[in-house]
């Protein structure tokens, strides 16, 4: 295997007693210091991924290798960073002492604890114990914890869960940041806007299985782009003109605005011949499929959401 990637997965398979298959075959690259998006329905194999991944689950066939080692290798482990599903840490202890906690347990020094704080904005309340934490107050101190060890690889399951939409930006950015400084990011969220905005290259997972890899854009493209909006006044008289044109294909009018089913690059071409009919043309645009169309296209129509049931029967490491 490649040392240009930080996870590796060959036709990886868990399968559960009852004939239950959670991954089904999985093939996946992440490249080093990329932010990767790992997108999926409920149930589609996500979170069980991501534990084979830190070793809390085996997998039943195939291989992964996570910077270059086996799952939950102390080697591993020591340079990964994860929050899977929901933080747990001790209730009756302040955010900083579970923190300071973890820090020792990990082998770091405790000066890491406070800029951990710092980065996930929780400065302001490292003293309050976590059982008085918000949802989203422990997921910040999840990704905290996450960061203690400087890690090369993190791995973070619905990180921005319970934020409000000031942490959501917040969270982003220091998504954003991670990436800059050579940090490579594998980040499950049901957020898309969020993904889109921040992750270079996305996998969409349904069923156990991939259906699909590539860029934001490389993902809308999918769809295709043959379409244009038109508002343009008499509406009528715009369909009208747009149907005689043999380019073309279909012109549909939905709330007073027209589709036009047409190459883009005619748009320039169709907007003239509107005028020189005497129509009014106030906008005239290619219509760009957003990144949920096309994960609604590749997963049949279900869209993406938080967390995944408990994995039926998961075995011990």
């Amino acid at each position: 295997m490649s040392n240009d990637f930080a996870i590796e997965m060959d036709g990886v398979t868990k399968r559960y007693p009852g004939g239950v298959t959670a991954v089904a075959d999985l093939d996946l690259r992440v490249r080093e210091g990329e932010v990767f998006g790992f997108l999926g329905p409920n149930g589609a194999g996500k979170t069980t991924s991501m534990r084979m991944l830190v070793g809390l689950v085996r997998p039943s066939a195939g291989r992964v290798r996570v910077l270059g080692r086996p799952p939950g290798v102390p080697e591993q482990l020591s340079a990964v960073g994860a929050l899977i599903e929901s933080p747990a840490f001790y209730p009756h202890l302040s955010g900083r002492d579970n923190l300071r906690l973890a820090a020792r347990y990990s082998g770091n020094s405790e000066d890491v604890v406070e800029r951990a704080l710092t980065e996930v904005g929780l400065s302001g309340r490292a003293r309050s114990r976590f059982r008085e934490y918000s949802l989203g107050m422990k997921q910040r101190l999840g990704v905290a914890a996450a960061l203690l060890k400087q890690p090369k690889l993190l791995i973070l399951d619905e990180p921005t869960n319970g934020l409000d939409p000031a942490g959501v930006s917040e969270m982003r950015e220091l998504l954003r940041t991670l990436g800059r400084r050579g940090h490579t990011v594998l980040l499950s969220s049901h957020v898309l806007v969020e993904v889109e905005q921040v992750c270079d290259r996305i996998a969409v997972i349904d069923k156990g299985r991939l259906v699909a890899t590539g860029t934001p854009d490389e993902l809308r493209a999918r769809l295709g782009t043959g379409m244009l909006v038109v508002v343009a006044d008499p509406v009528d008289k715009a369909a009208a003109c747009l149907r005689d044109d043999a380019r073309v294909r279909r012109v549909d009018v939905v709330d007073g605005q027209l589709r036009v089913t047409a190459d883009p690059d005619l748009a320039a071409e169709l907007n003239r011949r509107l005028v020189e009919a005497g129509v009014d043309v106030r906008e005239l645009r290619p219509v760009r499929h957003s990144l949920e169309e096309a994960f609604l296209e590749l997963t049949g129509g279900r869209r993406p959401a938080g967390g995944e049931p408990t994995d039926p029967g998961e075995e011990e490491k």
